[in-house]
């Protein structure tokens, strides 16, 4: 079993709490993570490693090769920051306006640091690790822009992981589950197009606001009565945008929302639906209406046999459990897990009730649980990377 214990990282971890909060406090957007970059490389450079950049615009992949063995494994972080304002008030917070390291981003790229910096030390795999630093996770699809640069025919991997955060877990416990753990994103734009004018002879004009106010009530019917109860989706409209005058009726209004789901079939109605209503809706009401569908995400779906063996290494980290279902947000690694073998992990850090959530301004990386991150990503390598290549998993 692998053999790195928290005694082994102690003389990492407070250079890499220092590492981490200076890329809090100087986060990037996505493909904009120039500086964040620099710095990784600088670090892998200095540990040994070959370290390529640039790769699906700003990513890093760093190369260490051990011994003669054939099997290579991927383990991947993302680098990039969100949108956000901070508000969390502490000594390192961002000190770009609406910039923010509210997902975690900066705690993934150090566990990853770290697991890099550690298995150049020790050595004791015998293979080859590929370290990948994805850029543009939130929304920008960064995953699949490394893939389209040629991240799996440069940096060959026989099974690839990813660690997120997860502050719905006690701080330390690892969790995973085979198949689905992270739904498809669809992002819908629709615009209703009346001809507008005065409110006091509605009757002279297609009502853009009548036929967005309808289509927002029955595209929240479509999960519940067009869906079957035994499959699972979730849409929700989350922007609506029409009008600047009490005494004027708009030419048109914008909507705008998401889906979540886990099944293409599924996928395919509720899209299907959304077509149909807006049909129904613009022939009732005399509009124009357009769509702009967007399936940007894919579901991630975890190998079985790549989240089974992580469950069993994890078990020799700390706490680990099977997940009871997947999560309705989304995750771009899911390209990766569509071109080659892998699992997508949660690692606990939860330590408030209640819990501050991923995405909320007030929310910070708990750096309490750095040093069982990089234990398990040292795990995931050493265990996939053992002499016993022709093992049955």
């Amino acid at each position: 079993m692998p053999s790195c214990t928290l005694s082994d990282i102690d003389a990492l971890i407070k250079p890499l709490i220092d590492f981490r909060r200076d890329i809090h406090a100087h986060p990037e957007l996505a493909y904009k993570e120039v500086a964040t970059a620099r710095k990784v490389a600088e670090a892998l450079t200095a540990a040994g490693l070959k370290v390529t950049t640039g790769v699906g615009k700003t990513g890093v992949v760093a190369s260490l090769k051990v011994g003669n063995g054939s099997r290579s494994i991927g383990l991947r972080a993302d680098m990039d920051a969100l949108p956000i304002q901070e508000e969390t008030g502490l000594p390192y917070t961002s000190c770009h306006d609406g910039v923010f390291h509210g997902c975690g981003h900066d705690g993934h790229t150090t566990m990853l640091l770290g697991a890099a910096q550690y298995l150049a030390q020790t050595q004791q795999f015998d293979g080859t690790v590929h370290f990948i630093f994805q850029p543009a996770e939130e929304g920008e699809a960064g995953a699949k822009a490394m893939i389209d640069d040629g991240l799996f025919e440069r940096f060959p991997c026989d099974r690839v992981y990813a660690l997120h955060n997860w502050p719905d877990l006690p701080a330390g416990t690892i969790a995973t589950r085979p198949g689905p753990i992270m739904a498809a994103a669809d992002k819908f734009s629709i615009r209703v197009q009346g001809k507008g004018g005065h409110a006091a002879a509605p009757h002279q004009t297609p009502d853009a606001i009548l036929a967005a106010s309808e289509l927002v009530s029955q595209l929240h019917t479509i999960v519940s009565r067009r869906i079957a109860p035994t499959s699972t989706a979730v849409l929700s409209v989350t922007q609506i945008s029409g009008g600047s005058s009490h005494n004027v009726l708009p030419g048109s209004v914008g909507l705008t929302g998401t889906v979540r789901t886990f099944d293409p079939e599924v996928q395919n109605a509720v899209e299907k639906a959304i077509r149909q209503v807006i049909l129904g809706v613009a022939l009732a009401t005399g509009t124009d209406i357009s769509l702009d569908y967007n399936r940007y995400y894919p579901a991630t779906i975890n190998h079985e046999s790549a989240a089974l063996r992580a469950l069993d290494v994890a078990a020799s980290v700390g706490n680990a459990q099977l997940a009871p279902e997947p999560a309705f947000t989304s995750e771009d690694f899911a390209f990766m897990l569509q071109a080659c073998e892998g699992a997508y992990i949660w690692l606990g850090q939860g330590t408030e009730q209640p819990t501050i959530p991923l995405h909320h301004p007030h929310y910070d990386f708990n750096d309490d649980v750095l040093a069982t991150g990089i234990q398990l990503l040292v795990a995931l390598a050493e265990d996939y990377l053992s002499e016993k290549e022709d093992r049955t998993e």
